[in-house]
């Protein structure tokens, strides 16, 4: 079985507080790309263990571990004896805030279901994969939504239009860990969730712009300066949808115009930055 495993952005994220436990309470826009990875799952019938292979050898602890985790979690629940080989072929930057890691950990359990037609809903399959990862169950649903909670708590937004999407991603990545160990040194920012959901359903980027922001944003800054080049750097050139996702390295323009998002990719490329063009799905 051969699966797209999407990228994501976090169009608005605010932090509400925090639990007990240490998790921070969040109220998320987010929204799926067509950026993705490739996942190729293969039955291995004559094996006693599980493979994972990636073609980004920089990555092959970290993604083969989830995507490890995601078939324990499966034969835990349900002792099938099978084994699998998995193949990872990677297009989403790593370290990068887009969730390829809990992107690919949400279609191995798809592809479980389907291969084993162990006939899970779409409730069951999140039940299973909260535990693994706060943003597996959106990557299993699969729509642009407002993210409550640790992120687990979904609301279908239906955004007006698609969007181009410029990622830019800095050389170094940020670790999520650290990013939220040091978010609450940093004031808040003024940001209206419900304004930009109201913004993507009825297409009024303007309101979009004046409400959207990102409270990892200062502390991302904070450890990162270069994030904050990116971003001021993407206003200038004359988008004001343009901010960090989640935790970061990534940052983001959001634009309808097609010819402009396509100079703006050229000229960053020209100098020196990675960037990648695509879109958002809705």
């Amino acid at each position: 079985m051969v699966i797209k495993s999407p990228a994501k952005i976090n169009l608005a994220l605010q932090i509400k507080g925090v639990r007990e436990d240490g998790y921070h309470l969040l109220r998320m826009v987010n929204l799926p790309l067509e950026l993705h990875d490739v996942i190729e799952i293969e039955t291995l019938p004559y094996y006693n263990d599980t493979y994972v292979t990636c073609d980004e050898l920089r990555l092959l602890g970290l993604r083969s571990n989830l995507c490890t985790k995601a078939v324990d979690a499966m034969r835990a629940r349900f002792g099938f004896p099978n084994h699998f080989m998995i193949h990872i072929h990677k297009e989403i930057p790593f370290a990068a805030g887009l969730g390829g890691g809990s992107s690919n950990a949400a279609v191995v359990l798809i592809a479980l279901n389907k291969i084993l037609k162990l006939n899970l809903t779409t409730e069951q399959l999140c039940e299973i994969a909260l535990p693994l990862g706060s943003d597996i169950p959106f990557f299993i649903r699969g729509f642009p939504a407002l993210a409550e909670g640790i992120g687990d708590t979904l609301t279908r937004i239906h955004p007006k239009k698609q969007y181009f999407c410029i990622l830019v991603k800095p050389d170094a990545g940020l670790s999520t860990k650290d990013v939220y160990q040091n978010c609450d040194k940093f004031d808040r920012l003024p940001i209206d969730i419900d304004a930009v959901v109201r913004g993507l359903e009825t297409g009024d980027d303007d309101l979009i712009a004046k409400s959207f922001g990102n409270d990892l944003y200062p502390a991302s800054c904070h450890l990162l300066p270069e994030v904050q080049k990116v971003v001021d750097g993407l206003r200038a050139d004359g988008f004001p949808i343009a901010a960090m996702s989640g935790s970061g390295s990534c940052c983001f323009a959001l634009t309808s115009d097609a010819k402009k998002a396509k100079a703006e990719e050229k000229k960053l490329t020209k100098n020196g930055l990675n960037v990648i063009l695509t879109k958002t799905l809705i």
